[in-house]
């Protein structure tokens, strides 16, 4: 299955817990709007390329599209319109005003200069300036998408259409009417769900943590938990990763993979005799308190989710387990937080960034978390009830509070 398949997959699981609207179904298994645009852009040898470029709306049943924009060389319009969907119901679990959107660029952004990626982040507003805007959808950043990025996206639209609020993007940098805490968003709305659920599912108080991937979400979440006396005994990025039954040092951990570029050889440089490296594949089914998959779809499978030994599975990352995998996991009694609750930190402080820029205000660091801590507990709490009144899983229980409120 594709991420699109599967998150139809979802919707279908979902419906057959509870009675949904049949109408707001039929309307999810396709988007209300799809865009592919060829974005011509002068490369700096005085050549031109053209970038395929997608933007997928898929509801505004609840407000303005919202989501992501990613710069992958493998974007993809089946995982865009995934994406897209689960924002939906991200957003409505979450009880934010905004729809499901997300875009996406067919790039590797490293090897363009920074020149050449200006060009290219102003050129897909041209092209898709007309459906974008405060009311109508706004897009934030993803994937290789910086807030330097969002902030050459915001000023091009301000130029095309005189609309100088700056509503229009999210994910900008502060002095460009960005949001306190957006950076920390995902990780710290992550640790907030877990939190407000680590005492129903029986977990200890201090936690053995592994964590797969170490980008802006991954990255900051093992910070987060082990700051909260958590041990992280195991992360990795794309390249592989490392374990030390006893705990990782995070800083260091962060500071080699900075100078080196990958985390292989941390053990010897490090002087940590204890750490070993291995790869992504293994870390997926090491023993621990908590899995927290943070990078990509589709990592717990049918395949190794008999394997899996975590007691409880945080998702971070959008779409990491299948349906099947779900299945056996449910079977297993291995509780999986889905990622339209536990992710939903990012999108969330992107509302709150939307809010202020539409009333001129800059909220203070400590009163986004106060509202992000709340709203999260609160909608924690409620997905926990309803999976238990339901007897399902929690991400069939998140879906369906989701799409009760598409409804509505």
């Amino acid at each position: 299955m594709n991420a699109f398949e599967n998150a139809q997959e979802q919707l279908k699981r979902a419906a057959a817990v509870a009675p949904i609207d049949p109408t707001l179904l039929n309307s999810l298994t396709v988007p209300e709007r799809e865009v592919t645009v060829s974005i011509p852009v002068v490369m700096d040898d005085g050549s031109t390329r053209f970038f395929e470029g997608y933007r997928v709306q898929y509801s505004s049943a609840r407000g303005p599209y919202k989501g992501g924009i990613r710069y992958h060389p493998q974007a993809d319009i089946n995982e865009v319109r995934a994406l897209a969907l689960w924002m939906t119901l991200k957003c409505a679990v979450a009880g934010m005003p905004m729809g499901g959107g997300k875009g996406g660029v067919v790039v590797d952004p490293k090897k363009l200069s920074r020149g050449e990626l200006e060009r290219l982040s102003r050129g897909f507003v041209g092209r898709l300036h007309l459906i974008l805007g405060p009311e109508i959808d706004v897009p934030a950043p993803d994937m290789n998408t910086t807030p330097e990025i969002m902030a050459w996206m915001n000023d091009e639209y301000a130029k095309i259409t005189g609309d100088k609020r700056g509503a229009t993007f999210t994910g900008k940098p502060l002095d460009k009417g960005g949001s306190e805490g957006r950076s920390l968003a995902t990780g710290m709305g992550g640790f907030f769900v877990f939190e407000a659920l680590k005492n129903k599912l029986g977990l200890p108080a201090q936690m053995s943590i592994i964590i797969q991937g170490m980008g802006n979400v991954g990255g900051n979440a093992a910070k987060i938990l082990q700051s909260e006396g958590h041990r992280i005994v195991a992360i990795s990025d794309s390249q592989g990763g490392i374990m030390d039954e006893s705990g990782l040092d995070i800083p260091a951990v962060e500071a080699y993979k900075k100078a080196h570029g990958s985390l292989k050889g941390f053990s010897a440089e490090a002087g940590r005799p204890s750490a070993r490296e291995i790869s992504n594949a293994e870390l997926l089914e090491l023993s621990c308190d908590v899995l927290v998959p943070s990078a990509l779809e589709n990592q717990i499978t049918k395949e190794n989710a008999p394997r899996i030994k975590a007691k409880v599975v945080l998702e971070l990352a959008n779409g990491p387990t299948t349906p099947e995998a779900d299945d056996i996991l449910f079977a297993r009694g291995i509780p999986v937080i889905p990622d339209i609750l536990a992710n939903a930190g990012g999108v969330i402080v992107s509302t709150f960034e939307w809010e202020q820029n539409l009333k001129g205000e800059h909220w203070a660091e400590s009163a986004v978390f106060t509202k992000l801590r709340n709203i999260l507990s609160k909608e924690a709490g409620g997905v926990w009830q309803r999976a238990q009144a339901l007897k399902t899983d929690l991400r069939r229980a998140a879906f369906v509070v989701a799409l009760e409120r598409l409804v509505k």
